[in-house]
């Protein structure tokens, strides 16, 4: 036994030694690499030092979300919201005790008010399905008031499709495809199906790019397709198309998108053929006319003076040229790829878009005839039921069911190396991704978003979510007060 141990120590040291060894021959490496190169004058001053620069900046992302933010300090979303969905996804408790981590302090804080007669549990009723395209020959009757917003197949992997797909039919929900097309994966889930047009008319296209009629047919004769969305901008990137990295685009997407495989899919920055508002009515008035289902336009909004002449030109032209739907996107609204400047510094956010359009409608008389859905960074109840109360018909997130499907807020999703096979297309990735324990996932937290804001609605007196208004949240002001958000928007009546 004692010989054993003895060739194993010495095993042991020899192998120690050859570790060393190599040690020392990699620094050497770094050492002469590092001195000769011109592109990064840290590691040239500092040679192999240099280099722990960048891996702690890597891992900085790492640890400040999982060791250094507080519950309510991350962005783009918070461990506390996050925390909820995981919860809401999984069915497990969303209660909380002691009291809430959210200071009421800070400017814009919201607080809806409650009654002291609240709703009682025999008194609350299931809010009525809305109906969207009312004069089209396919109308579309929404069931639930929370619903998935657009995430192309392509930015999102084909198991990720299939579980938001299957999961949207399980909680009649829709789903939006994005501006990717339409896959067989969302037609297999069986949900109800929102069609984005995007600029690069990516599955309704000719082989000169244009807008393709026949296929507008083949798409509409599914009976999952419900309704056609004609994406002018994106909240996180407004006046740039879609971006997705050729190393995304294999086989199959390049397929179902009419584009070459393995190069950069970028989309025009606006539709060629819309350069007025007028030419926004008249694509809307085709679309409706060829597929027979309600149309409608997405844009995050900035500059305003064109949606005034759009209502101007619906009333000129009648009721009956309006988009059935508008879908007003906020500039903190989420995707795969997007430049820095965009995301950060273009665009109203929704608490300033979303009241301005639904008092713009009003004043033209248009309110009933549109019906606006409301998208950004609403993943919770108490943000869904605001926006409701500002206006929203409707609310859609992505990200929200990214949550619920066990993104993790990697920040990779341009990189094809999301760690759960959420974006990506990667085998080994994507097998994580168990489609049958997500889709219960999807469902579950689109149940919960429902209970938390019918919750929030039987609190303030009302019996079911749509009663919620403007009259119903306050919201904190810089002098520490509140005001009600009925007040706060005046000004644009």
């Amino acid at each position: 036994m004692s010989e054993f141990l003895i060739h194993a120590i010495d095993l042991m040291s020899s192998l120690f030694l050859l570790f060393i060894g190599f040690l020392v021959l990699l620094t050497m490496y770094y050492y002469f690499v590092d001195i000769h190169q011109n592109k990064h004058a840290i590691r040239r001053n500092y040679p192999v030092i240099g280099r722990f620069r960048y891996f702690f900046e890597r891992q900085g992302e790492f640890f400040r979300q999982y060791f250094f933010a507080m519950d309510r300090e991350e962005m783009p979303f918070n461990r506390a919201e996050r925390s909820w969905v995981y919860k809401a996804a999984k069915n497990l408790d969303r209660t909380a005790a002691f009291g809430s981590t959210q200071s009421l302090d800070p400017t814009g804080t919201i607080m809806f008010m409650n009654t002291a007669f609240p709703t009682l549990e025999e008194d609350a009723i299931e809010p009525e399905p809305v109906t969207i395209g009312e004069q089209c020959p396919h109308p579309y009757r929404a069931k639930k008031v929370f619903n998935i917003s657009g995430m192309s197949y392509g930015a999102l992997s084909k198991r990720a499709v299939l579980a938001l797909s299957r999961g949207a039919r399980q909680a009649e929900c829709w789903m939006n495809t994005g501006e990717g097309g339409l896959s067989p994966y969302h037609l297999e889930g069986g949900a109800d199906i929102v069609f984005q047009i995007g600029t690069a008319k990516y599955g309704v296209r000719d082989e000169h790019g244009k807008l393709s009629d026949a296929k507008l047919k083949e798409i509409a004769a599914h009976e999952q397709v419900k309704m056609f969305e004609i994406k002018m901008s994106q909240g996180a990137k407004p006046g740039k198309g879609g971006m997705l990295p050729g190393i995304k685009v294999n086989a199959e997407i390049a397929q179902i998108r009419g584009i070459p495989e393995g190069k950069d899919s970028i989309s025009p920055n606006g539709h060629p053929e819309i350069r007025s508002v007028g030419d926004l009515l008249d694509m809307i008035a085709h679309v409706r006319t060829v597929t027979g289902k309600p149309t409608g336009f997405k844009a995050v909004i900035g500059e305003t003076s064109w949606l005034e002449e759009l209502a101007e030109e619906i009333n000129n032209r009648g009721p009956a040229s309006a988009p059935d739907f508008m879908t007003i996107d906020s500039a903190d609204g989420g995707t795969g790829a997007a430049p820095q400047p965009l995301l950060d510094s273009v665009g109203l956010p929704l608490k300033e878009s979303l009241p301005w359009v639904v008092n713009l409608l009003e004043r033209h008389a248009l309110r009933e005839r549109i019906r606006i859905i409301a998208s950004g960074k609403l993943i919770v109840p108490s943000k869904v039921a605001w926006a409701v109360a500002l206006g929203a018909d409707f609310v859609v997130s992505a990200r929200g069911h990214m949550f619920s499907l066990g993104c993790i807020q990697a920040l990779q999703c341009n990189k094809d190396t999301c760690p759960t096979g959420i974006t990506t297309h990667n085998p080994k990735l994507m097998k994580g991704l168990d489609v049958v324990d997500k889709t219960q996932r999807v469902a579950n937290y689109n149940k919960y978003i429902h209970y938390g804001i019918g919750l929030i609605a039987h609190s303030c007196g009302v019996n079911n979510i749509r009663c919620l208004n403007r009259k119903h949240v306050r919201v904190v002001q810089e002098d520490g007060l509140s005001q009600t958000l009925d007040e706060m928007y005046a000004m644009y009546k």
